[in-house]
């Protein structure tokens, strides 16, 4: 039996979260506790600099919606310190566990030995209570990335945190201000709850699945037959056109740098500056479109690495992904900083402007997209034929099969298509200097993510992860991995250790990532090039996705 609230309850309860807060996690116990001023004129996250780090990972008070609850926090701060490194050096990292239970910290997007990446049971045997764990290893790249616990669900209590890499011949793109604009998801259940009540109940925290009322008004524009067929249609494919996404406002309020709406995060400028801001989704579960309504945004950046700059009035940002953009406010006015869920059910603030207290008006949310035809079935005129695996039939943990998914990389998505606005998708990124490898791959290798929205299980090809056997790459090989999502969620997955080089439709080199976002009922390929030896995590990075067994163990030998 549903016992969630009534609906004006629920209503009320989302505008709660969205942004009646009463304080952050250091303003709303009175005290600092992690917000320091990294910038001259600017609140951010305090910054780090040099090649040697002591962090200490344990609890912290905050209170981001009235009630008092326990963070997992990184040197008692809420996003974890900024870590600014540069290109070339040698970095050391004492990380001292202060929790009752183990703990890690995964260098998310950083390319090092095996033994540093920070996922326990694969690369590392975590860090026990108690205990220190030093991580060394030389920075071979440059940009934007950052770091996370890989144990439960830490990270969604709040263990991340951003990292800037300065390149070593100075920035490409060179800008008067500089700031990490960090996104996130609180909630004030535990964890565990949150887990519990999606294996219950797949739409638990899903407000917006088709009502009667709404089936009277298809009935009144479709006509009865055709409203019945629709119905009947997602019905008997245990689907609903309203699954964007499996945690939301309900219980979700959205941060950016560790504050809610209210609490409005300020980045400060001078009129006729570059101001770059390097946008990371630190999210458990949300996917946030973001825009400043009436500035362009140049990206410049895509997970780390340059692109060729492209303008855009919006972009998606998946769970996990960076994007650098560049914006130059020409008046001394305010600008909104505005990041919506992609479910519409709350979104994350902040404000650009001369001077501080400053606002400016906050947009209302779109209107709630709906799947379509297309993000269940793929490309309905026909298309390439996928290759199911046989653990896909007849399994409960797949509830539907893709067997013409589209590959076009021109689509922003659901929510986006349309809209009147400039979206930015992959087909616009172009990561500056090609391919790393530019071998034609040698092998390729099929995995379709896969899923049973109600009975909330997740796999690759069917199959969880504590029932698979790791995927072996040959040390130095080129290979494809090809990814067909047959669910009608989307999945940011994330190889460690190694680039993902998406290609283009025509197998082209197209953008390196170290997430790619699958879009439900999609195809995608990359090539990657087996030079890391060892034992990898490949993974949806949606939190309880990844939990729930949509993962991977990666031997490179």
């Amino acid at each position: 039996m549903d016992t969630r609230d009534p609906h004006d309850a629920r209503l009320s309860r989302r505008r709660f979260v969205q942004g009646l807060m009463l304080g952050g996690a250091a303003a709303g116990l009175g005290m600092r506790a992690g917000v320091t001023m990294a910038q001259s004129d600017a609140v951010a996250p305090r910054e780090l600099r040099g090649t040697r780090f002591d962090l200490a990972i344990g609890e912290l008070p905050v209170d981001f919606t009235g009630r008092r609850r326990l963070a997992t926090a990184v040197n008692g701060q809420l996003p974890a310190p900024l870590l600014r490194w540069r290109e070339g050096d040698t970095v050391t990292l004492r990380v001292t566990n202060r929790l009752r239970v183990p703990s890690s910290i995964h260098w998310h997007g950083i390319l090092l030995p095996a033994g540093m990446d920070g996922v326990p049971g694969i690369s590392f045997p975590g860090i026990a209570p108690g205990e220190t764990f030093t991580y060394r290893f030389p920075l071979r790249q440059s940009g934007t990335y950052w770091y996370h616990s890989h144990s439960g669900f830490q990270e969604q209590t709040g263990l991340y945190g951003p990292i800037v890499i300065e390149p070593a011949r100075g920035e490409r793109f060179p800008a008067e201000r500089d700031y990490v604009v960090m996104l996130s998801d609180w909630t004030d259940e535990d964890p565990l709850a949150v887990y519990a009540h999606l294996k219950q109940q797949g739409d638990y925290y899903n407000y917006a699945e088709p009502t009667a009322p709404e089936f009277l008004r298809d009935v009144r524009t479709q006509g009865l037959r055709r409203a019945l067929a629709e119905r009947r249609m997602w019905q008997r494919m245990r689907m609903s056109p309203a699954d964007l996404a499996d945690v939301g406002g309900a219980t979700y309020t959205y941060l950016m740098n560790g504050r809610t709406p209210v609490d409005n995060w300020e980045g400060l400028f001078k009129r006729g500056e570059k101001v770059r801001l390097r946008f990371i989704n630190g999210s458990a579960m949300t996917l946030f479109d973001v825009r400043i309504p009436g500035l362009k945004m140049t990206v410049v950046a895509a997970d780390g690495q340059d692109v060729e700059p492209v303008s855009v009035d919006e972009f998606r940002i998946a769970v996990a992904e960076t994007y650098d953009v560049i914006v130059e406010p020409s008046d001394d006015r305010a600008w909104t900083v505005f990041a919506q869920a992609i479910d519409r059910s709350g979104y994350a603030r902040g404000t650009l402007a001369p001077r501080a207290g400053m606002d400016a008006p906050v947009p209302a949310m779109d209107a709630r997209p709906v799947l379509s035809m297309g993000d269940m079935m793929g490309a309905m005129g026909g298309g390439s034929m996928a290759r199911h695996a046989r653990p896909e039939y007849r399994n409960p943990g797949v509830d539907m099969r893709v067997d013409t998914p589209r590959s076009n990389l021109d689509d922003p998505g659901i929510g986006l298509r349309g809209n009147g606005r400039r979206a930015l998708a992959y087909a616009d990124l172009h990561t500056i200097g090609g391919a790393l490898d530019a071998r034609e791959p040698g092998r390729e290798i099929e995995l379709h993510l896969t899923g049973n929205m109600q009975r909330y299980m997740w796999s690759f090809d069917g199959v969880k992860f504590s029932d698979a056997k790791p995927l072996h790459f040959r040390a130095g090989e080129r290979l494809r991995l090809v990814l067909v999502n047959d669910t009608m969620m989307n999945h940011p997955i994330h190889l460690h250790g190694m680039w993902s080089e998406l290609e283009n439709a025509d197998g082209g080199f197209q953008v390196r990532k170290h997430t790619i976002d699958v879009q439900p009922a999609q195809r995608v390929a990359y090539g990657v090039t087996a030079n890391a030896l060892g034992r990898w995590a490949y993974h949806c990075h949606m939190l309880y996705h990844m939990e729930a067994g949509m993962m991977r163990e990666v031997v490179v030998s």
